[in-house]
């Protein structure tokens, strides 16, 4: 990961990561301080939904990135999020529930515009050779943040309350804060009003980018088409473990550190990958690893579903972090906010509907069946990307 000796990145990694581990943190507990004031499960549900409700507008997300200098921007929206969740310390009963439902939609918010805004910054800084580095080593640290930082804060939540959890979240954001200050970036204006093209055209910049780069677009259907079905498991992972495994529902927290232990192991691997097989054939792997892992998770033995599990963790940062070094490299800087906010709605839109599907279908249909469906369409994907991989280059 040659992207860690440059100390511009290894700051801009330390913020993200500090400012990723508050919200993995705080986002969790959000849902289960929101049902102890209510008693219902509904209440836990709706803060989610706040969270995923502004993906809808990440082309607008897109759009705005792309008009200001992105470090400006990310200090900004930082700033922002850290004082709105302080909002936090006035919910004391149910009558303040609407406080965490806002500060839920906050988030969202932000998190759409600091992920295409740090994918523009992290290209300002280092080379195209360095991206995959740079990709891996950001997906490699936030699933080890992922591991333990919900754990960490429902811990403290419980021992001392949500407040307390607030105001350690904001610290993480002002920590983030002062970093991006201290960095040395030389950004280009952005485009002068005087030369841009009518909206609706800005809007559709970085879907027709996509579209004309062989590399990316292909790569998006076969992710695209992925994440269809790959949002299926997190509905059939707890039927796995109930009917399959015959365990409580809490076994899913193991099952999880197992898949973020992967998810590791496959991040450190990914950009030695990347250089030697290109993009789309990390890709391509990543899918077939995440089928098989699927497969695995069909037979009622512990060993193997473990197997499973594991497999899953590590083939998803393949096609993660190939999909993002494949669209992040070729695109050029002045649109690469709006090209980040059309691959990323590429994937979650697609999951977001197939998490409704799963969640629809299995009480109806047997789990076994959804996992051979979701098998198929990963293998299906990663093969025809694998055959078609010496025909695509990173333009």
């Amino acid at each position: 990961m040659s992207a860690l000796a440059n100390p511009r990145f290894r700051r801009l990694l330390v913020g993200q990561s500090l400012s990723t581990f508050g919200d993995s943190a705080l986002y969790l507990s959000l849902g289960i301080w929101a049902k102890d004031l209510t008693g219902e499960n509904a209440a836990a549900g709706m803060v989610f939904l706040c969270l995923s409700l502004p993906v809808v507008l990440t082309p607008f997300a897109g759009h705005i990135v792309d008009r200001l200098r992105r470090k400006p921007l990310l200090i900004a929206v930082n700033l922002v999020a850290g004082l709105g969740v302080l909002a936090l310390l006035r919910v004391r009963s149910e009558a303040d529930l609407w406080i965490i439902y806002a500060v839920a939609l906050g988030y969202g918010l932000s998190f759409i515009l600091i992920r295409p805004a740090q994918v523009g910054l992290v290209k300002q800084i280092l080379s195209g050779e360095e991206l995959a580095g740079a990709n891996a080593a950001i997906r490699t640290v936030g699933e080890g943040i992922r591991l333990f930082s919900p754990l960490v804060g429902a811990a403290v939540y419980t021992a001392v309350g949500g407040h307390t959890l607030a105001v350690l979240d904001a610290l993480t954001f002002a920590v983030a804060v002062v970093i991006l200050l201290t960095l040395r970036v030389e950004e280009g204006a952005p485009t002068p009003p005087q030369e841009r093209e009518p909206f609706r055209r800005e809007i559709m910049a970085g879907f027709r980018q996509i579209a004309s780069t062989p590399l990316v677009a292909f790569t998006t259907v076969a992710v695209a088409a992925s994440f269809a079905v790959i949002g299926l498991l997190d509905t059939v992972d707890f039927a796995v473990i109930e009917y399959g495994l015959q365990r409580p529902a809490s076994f899913f927290g193991v099952l999880m550190s197992v898949q973020g232990a992967g998810g590791i192991c496959g991040g450190l691997v990914v950009a030695t990958m990347i250089r030697r097989y290109g993009e789309a054939r990390s890709v391509g792997a990543g899918l077939l690893t995440v089928a098989l892992g699927t497969a695995l998770l069909t037979t009622p033995f512990l060993p193997v579903v473990v197997a499973g599990f594991a497999m899953i963790g590590c083939g998803v940062p393949w096609l993660v972090v190939g999909y993002t070094t494949a669209w992040q490299r070729s695109t050029p800087q002045q649109i690469l906010g709006r090209v980040a906010a059309a691959a990323d709605l590429a994937t979650v839109g697609p999951q977001t509907l197939s998490i409704a599907l799963g969640a629809a279908l299995i009480a109806s249909v047997d789990y076994r069946i959804l996992l051979a469906v979701c098998c198929a369409v990963l293998t299906l994907s990663g093969a025809v990307l694998l055959r078609r991989a010496p025909k695509l280059v990173t333009a």
